[in-house]
């Protein structure tokens, strides 16, 4: 049998302080979680404090298929955490820093992780200190030329800036952002802005970043309730999505890529790719937070009704 694929999450693990109470998670973390529950090798690269934040974070974790023995601990800095409002089920973040994620050190142990990965995924917001920024720039260059380096925009002001998304786009062979996003990046770059409306807007924006990137092979654009896009060089795909009653949209995008990353390390095609992702990122945004809980039926379910679509 063939062993599972290692797939590593890089960047900030957190506690989203929502109304009704904390929630684990962060970008990075929410990707892992489900690519552990899809049947890979997961491990989280991250950085939490010495306090009963992080205590209780790998506790929770603990339980999941996902590897924490990665994880540093930070002596002098706290766990970090995110203030999230929800207005009409949309969240808004107050993201409160220093946090132990703003310093990630570049370690042998990580070194080598990167190297043997798969996959990786590494988003905008734990670059936001040069520390972390320069670690997780070093492991994505570190990789195999056969990694799928996955860099999930996320963009969260006042946290980005166009060199930090220059500099990742130029490490990434994945990228994966919402259509809010895509006229920002494109600004942010210096790129001409697109005239065009609606989806032919994100496929022309798409286009421009695979020509502008030599090392991109494919753009991932989550729509929301409006499913998703993806581009290559020589073909593009649009999901329309799966109706569902939103408790929440923390971690569905998370889990979008998770899906993603998880076929396309099989070789999937696009529809099969874009099938995946809106199943589990409509599974997630039913429930409230990042990490529900999964049940075996559920599970074989949504991997059986991938299958069947996907035919």
């Amino acid at each position: 049998m063939k062993a599972p694929h290692l797939i590593l999450g890089i960047g900030e693990l957190l506690w989203d302080m929502l109304p009704e109470g904390p929630q684990l998670g962060g970008a990075p973390a929410n990707f892992t979680v489900l690519a552990g529950r899809l049947g890979d090798r997961a491990a989280i690269l991250s950085r939490i404090g010495r306090d009963d934040l992080g205590r209780n974070a790998v506790s929770i974790l603990d339980p999941l298929p996902v590897d924490t023995s990665h994880l540093q601990v930070d002596p002098a800095h706290e766990t970090g955490r995110v203030t999230v409002t929800l207005k009409d089920g949309q969240p808004e973040y107050l993201i409160h820093q220093p946090a132990a994620w703003d310093f990630l050190e570049l370690s042998d142990e990580w070194l080598q992780m990167a190297e043997r990965a798969d996959a990786i995924c590494f988003g905008s917001l734990a670059q936001r200190s040069l520390e972390s920024r320069q670690t997780i720039q070093t492991l994505a260059a570190q990789t195999s030329s056969a990694c799928i380096r996955v860099y999930d925009v996320n963009l969260r002001a006042p946290f980005y800036s166009g060199e930090i998304v220059q500099e990742s786009l130029e490490l990434a062979t994945v990228v994966k952002m919402n259509d809010a996003e895509v006229p920002l990046v494109l600004a942010l770059l210096g790129l001409q802005p697109v005239e065009e409306p609606g989806a032919p807007k994100l496929r022309i924006g798409a286009e421009q970043l695979l020509a502008e990137f030599p090392t991109l092979q494919m753009i991932a654009i989550t729509c929301g309730p409006k499913g998703s896009l993806l581009v290559t060089r020589d073909e593009w795909h649009h999901h329309p999505g799966i109706p569902v009653k939103v408790a929440d949209t923390i971690g569905a995008g998370d889990a979008f890529t998770a899906a993603m990353t998880h076929y396309l390390l099989r070789g999937a095609d696009l529809l099969t790719l874009n099938e995946a992702g809106n199943r589990w990122g409509a599974w997630v945004a039913s429930h409230s937070g990042a990490m529900p809980v999964l049940s075996e039926a559920v599970h074989a379910g949504l991997t059986a009704t991938i299958e069947n679509n996907a035919l």
